[in-house]
């Protein structure tokens, strides 16, 4: 398992690029995020889908995130209508996940088997920001819950620790992770439904 150390404030380019040609590799990472740590993967990598299946122990129905750097990267990805746009627009950057009608863009098994959606963010973090610009694409994300806990791993050295072996990549922005769960906003009927409380304020949907 290889460690890589990127600055919160200042990401170094060539640690970033190194995290980001993992990706591109096939590789699985853990990364920090401005919710706890996730499990990290390039959007085609069907192999890395399993190990995180594998990992957190998730049946055919969850959810995988893409995290997106940007609106416009997110607007390839899902279907969003003028006023859903307005108000995911004004809640992005930050602790929100949106379920949304996926494009064709979106690998079928990336989607809910039953409904065709996907789950999309853009995360308020300079360190996934710099990753996302570096790889040029989303980024396929699932929190980094274990079986049995009910909060996402925040610290590298434990995650390091228990997942030897099962990630190729830790990469560690060197500042306490927060476990603090997105909001989740359903929109895939056409309303906002918001199907969990997290950091993200519930009431502006």
């Amino acid at each position: 398992m290889r460690f890589i150390d990127i600055h919160p404030d200042n990401p170094q380019q060539r640690n970033v690029d190194q995290a980001a040609a993992m990706l591109v590799a096939g590789d699985l990472i853990a990364y920090p995020t401005d919710s706890g740590y996730a499990l990290g993967a390039q959007i085609g990598n069907r192999d890395a889908l399993d190990r995180i299946r594998t990992i957190r122990d998730l049946d055919a129905k969850h959810h995988f995130t893409l995290m997106c750097r940007d609106f416009a990267q997110l607007g390839q990805f899902v279907h969003v209508d003028n006023a859903i746009f307005r108000a995911i627009k004004s809640a992005t950057p930050g602790p929100y996940t949106f379920i949304l009608p996926a494009t064709s863009e979106v690998p079928k098994r990336l989607l809910h088997p039953k409904k065709k959606t996907v789950g999309v963010r853009i995360p308020n973090h300079r360190v996934v920001q710099a990753l996302l610009e570096a790889l040029g694409e989303p980024m396929v994300s699932s929190t980094l819950i274990l079986p049995g806990s009910d909060a996402s791993m925040t610290s590298a050295w434990e995650i390091s620790e228990e997942l030897d072996g099962r990630v190729d990549a830790v990469v560690d922005s060197g500042v306490e992770v927060i476990a603090e769960p997105t909001t989740v906003v359903d929109y895939s009927e056409g309303y906002a439904e918001v199907v969990r409380v997290g950091a993200g304020d519930p009431d502006r949907f």
